[in-house]
């Protein structure tokens, strides 16, 4: 197989998958007496993503593999293909997945601590239902607390391909501004990535602390349309 038809055999399988394409699964498509190897794969995605620089759409890696895209570029126009207002989320709901994904592996109790107010429990099921958050142990305290982390479905929806990629809490002044940094506000919808707890500890408490709790309790469990 020369490298201009391993290029179309791994184009023509990520545009049609319906979910992103890991390399272990596209590897997985060649059988062994002909399989080109792990490295002449790479190779290739990295000619398609160059070929794709100067047009609309792009191959993309996220959390969970590639997919190929519409650049943010367009989304604007994109969006006219749907009739429905795009779903945008309380600010409970937007501190919440902040605190979970910048602070993980997090329990409720220790969102709340921060927040200053109680977590409504929709909230997080909302979120697990999503498949943007899951349970990853349980805390070896009295009680036993569920930790919540991020997962792939995370990573994928919000177009990231490691939690590296989350914007900096030095740009994230005003909570709101998560709905323009995370693009909550765009339509787009897979299992986990647990992270090194002290890793997040040590780079975000501080930060994190310092966010502003809110003057009422929780409400607001679901996504709302605003």
């Amino acid at each position: 197989m020369n490298e201009d038809e391993l290029k179309k055999i791994l184009e023509a399988v990520i545009y049609a998958s319906d979910e992103p394409m890991s390399l272990n699964r596209l590897i997985g498509l060649f059988p062994e007496e002909t399989h080109p190897g792990r490295e002449a794969i790479r190779v290739a995605i990295s000619q398609l993503q160059e070929e794709t620089a100067d047009r609309s759409i792009e191959l993309k890696e996220v959390g969970s593999g590639y997919r190929y895209q519409v650049r943010q570029n367009y989304a604007e126009w994109i969006s006219k293909l749907w009739e429905e207002r795009p779903a945008r989320y309380s600010r409970a709901s937007l501190e919440t997945l902040a605190l979970i994904a910048y602070r993980q592996p997090v329990t409720r109790a220790e969102i709340e601590e921060v927040r200053g107010v109680s977590v409504s429990s929709n909230i997080i099921k909302a979120f697990i239902e999503r498949d943007w958050v899951k349970i990853v142990g349980h805390r070896d305290v009295p009680g036993k607390p569920a930790l919540y982390a991020t997962t792939k479905g995370f990573l994928d929806y919000f177009n990231l391909s490691n939690l590296e990629d989350l914007p900096s809490l030095a740009e994230i002044r005003d909570i709101d501004s998560i709905n323009e940094k995370l693009e909550l506000n765009l339509p787009g919808e897979n299992t986990g990535m647990v992270v090194d707890e002290d890793h997040f500890e040590s780079n975000t408490k501080d930060d994190l602390d310092e966010i502003p709790p809110e003057a009422e309790t929780d409400e607001l469990a679901e996504p709302i349309n605003g």
